[in-house]
């Protein structure tokens, strides 16, 4: 039905464009022949007024002679323009019928006529949303440029990470860059700062994000998001063998089963392809507990393909379905304490220190030698729990 509309459209543009020219030899007859009445009226007038004595014969006779002279001219141009009226009309002929073909050829390409419409209400509800964030988003970075001591250190981070969300990645950056030289700055503030910068460079690590890459693997060499990040530099820089070496290594030193760690193997299998490796598998490193599902092969190959930017909304999504799985089934200790790391190493303190009081409520059934509760304890000490 759509591409009969279109058809439909596209014929009667068309005839609405040719319907004049069907015409345009009458049109331009009559305006000769009119043109030719006239100069042959103002003759007859003029032998009229002679006789009536109101013309001498001299001015009659000049009238008569300059009367003729543009009935001469008008008789000479007649072909000339038959000839540009019919180069025109050709033109407008061609255009006609040309421009809805190539059209249609070039939306049969470049369209996608398959796609569902919006509803124009949830458009305008969606529009109205993006503009509630924004403003919110400028009131606070309006409020942490006027405080005087140079604002919180977790309100710089909060807008740079609300910026990522929005697409403004040099914006995010330019927040996190506030505070990354802070004596409170943290291991995991450093990773976001130079995931923005990359992402900003269209995930290309520049030397400002390599540096930024060193401060966060010196500060907490179990970083993830750090590790990640220089395999990612490595590889760029043309050590695409010493890149994977680094992601293999930091998935064999993992205490369990965690987010980051799907988008580990995408990344060094993808790298692994390019230097002639075997591919390495999750299972192998951290087979998932609880029944938490892994990457499916279609997630693995689209994750191999992502740009920065996309990679950190993959490996948000995986966060978010682990926490809507615990939702469900709030009972699985590990599946807590997977859920506590990763929002760790995306620097969300707040629903870390959540994550992990819901697991140390389900601790206290485990022996009080588990080295599980005592990592429980010291993670909410970290967090101010």
């Amino acid at each position: 039905m759509l591409w009969v509309l279109f058809a439909v459209l596209a014929v009667s543009a068309v005839a609405i464009l040719l319907h004049p020219l069907l015409k345009a030899d009458a049109a331009s007859t009559d305006r000769q022949e009119g043109a030719v009445a006239v100069l042959a009226d103002q003759l007859q007038e003029v032998d009229r007024d002679a006789e009536r004595g109101l013309l001498s014969n001299d001015e009659a006779e000049a009238a008569r002679i300059e009367i003729k002279r543009r009935l001469l001219k008008l008789g000479r141009r007649r072909p000339a323009r038959g000839r540009a009226e019919a180069g025109g009309r050709g033109a407008l002929w061609a255009s006609a019928l040309v421009v809805p073909l190539v059209a249609g050829l070039l939306y049969a390409q470049l369209g996608s006529p398959g796609i569902p419409g919006v509803p124009f209400a949830d458009r305008q509800e969606e529009r109205g949303e993006q503009a509630q964030i924004a403003e919110l988003t400028e009131r606070l970075r309006e409020r942490l440029q006027g405080d005087p001591e140079g604002g919180p250190t977790e309100g710089w981070m909060l807008l740079g990470q609300t910026y990522m969300r929005m697409g403004r990645f040099a914006a995010a950056a330019s927040a996190m860059e506030t505070v990354i030289e802070r004596d409170d700055a943290a291991s995991a503030m450093l990773s976001q700062y130079a995931e923005a910068l990359v992402a900003a460079a269209d995930g290309v690590v520049t030397p400002k994000a390599r540096n930024a890459i060193r401060r966060a693997r010196e500060m907490d060499p179990s970083n993830p998001a750090a590790s990640y990040y220089e395999a990612i530099a490595l590889d760029q820089a043309g050590d695409s063998e010493e890149a994977h070496d680094l992601l293999v290594s930091r998935l064999e030193q993992a205490a369990g089963p965690a987010p980051w760690m799907e988008i580990f193997v995408a990344q060094a299998n993808r790298i692994g392809e390019a230097i002639g490796r075997a591919p390495v598998n999750l299972a192998a490193f951290a087979p998932l507990a609880g029944g938490a599902p892994g990457p499916t092969p279609d997630d693995v190959a689209a994750a191999s393909e992502m740009s920065a930017a996309d990679r950190a909304a993959f490996i948000r999504s995986m966060v978010d379905r682990l926490a809507d799985r615990l939702a469900e089934s709030p009972d699985d200790l590990e599946g807590w304490l997977r859920l506590a790391n990763a929002y760790g190493v995306l620097g969300e303190t707040a629903k870390a220190r959540e994550a992990y009081e819901a697991a140390d409520a389900l601790a206290t059934d485990l022996p009080s030698n588990d080295p599980r509760r005592q990592s429980i304890r010291e993670a909410l000490s970290e967090l101010g729990g």
